[in-house]
Order: C-alpha cells, then structure tokens, then sequence
C-alpha cells in the first residue's frame, strides 16, 4: 500500500447532473470511501470511467456522498449495485441508507431488506423509495450514504455502479 490516506474523498468531476438539473449520478469516484484507497479492501475504477468500485472486503461498510440541491423540492436517494458471484458476508446483514441536510442536520435512517437477494443484474436500492424533503428556508447540501457498520462480519463481492439524487415530481 502507498502512502496515502487510506479514505477515498470524493471527487468532484464523478457527479453529473442531466440537462433540467433533476436527476444527479454520482459514479463510484464521485463517492467517499471509508478504506476505499487500500486495494485490500476496494478497487476502484479508473478516473472518468463508467465501470463499478468493487468490494473485496471489509468489516465496515462505509459509502457517502453529498449533492447541493434545490430548496422546496422533494428528492430520491439511492445507489445501483449489483453482488458477484462469490459475494460473501450479506445474508441477513442489516444494511442501512442514510440522508440529512447541512453537516449539522437531523439523520434520517432507512433500514433496508438484507442484499444477499440480489443478483449480478445491477438493481436500485432501496426496494421502497427514500426520500427526504428540502425546506424552502435553510440548508440545501444533501448528505447520504450506505452503512453495514454494526455487525462486525467480513463481508465482500459487493459492486456499487453509482449512486443518484432524483427530483421526485
């Protein structure tokens, strides 16, 4: 392993909005990941690529993102993965999504069905919509990410395409 941090930080340039600013993709890239510069634990796609970070393993699931919003506008959270193969560690493991508004904002927690269903055709998450409500007045940066941190078992084989933020109309 190199030298640097072992935390992958956002990158700006992976996150694109679609023409009427409605629908935001946040590719793997455009996502902090909690061991996501350690190839042990994740490997990551190579800049301006479409292809998916891959889980190799971890004990801590960890993935966020944040998106500058609209006020007065109701929005859609959620990621496309998909499970290889040989993806190990998610029978009935709780997975959760997570959103708030401004760094110091209110938690909204969603606990979603365990993954071990899925398969290796990419699908939404969650199965039931998450979304969360912009006030007109006060903060617009919407915070959010997926967690499996209560468990403690290794878990692996997991692929996140993206994740997005959707205008809900």
């Amino acid at each position: 392993m190199s030298s640097k941090k072992p935390h992958h930080e956002a990158e700006q340039e992976a996150m694109e909005w679609n023409a009427e600013r409605t629908e935001a993709t946040i590719k793997p890239r455009g996502l902090s990941i909690v061991w996501g510069n350690d190839p042990r634990y994740w490997h990551l796609p190579e800049k301006r690529s479409n292809d998916p970070v891959e889980l190799g393993q971890v004990c801590w699931l960890e993935v966020t993102g944040s998106v500058e919003v609209k006020r007065g506008k109701k929005y859609q959270i959620g990621f496309k993965i998909s499970l290889k193969a040989d993806a190990f560690g998610w029978s009935g493991c709780p997975v959760f999504m997570m959103a708030k508004l401004g760094k110091k904002g209110k938690y909204t927690w969603r606990k979603m069905k365990p993954l071990d269903h899925l398969g290796k055709e990419a699908a939404e998450i969650p199965d039931e919509k998450f979304e969360i409500l912009v006030p007109e007045q006060g903060e617009n940066q919407l915070y959010f990410g997926l967690y499996e941190v209560r468990n403690g078992k290794w878990k692996g084989g997991l692929l996140i395409h993206h994740a997005f933020i959707r205008e809900v109309k």
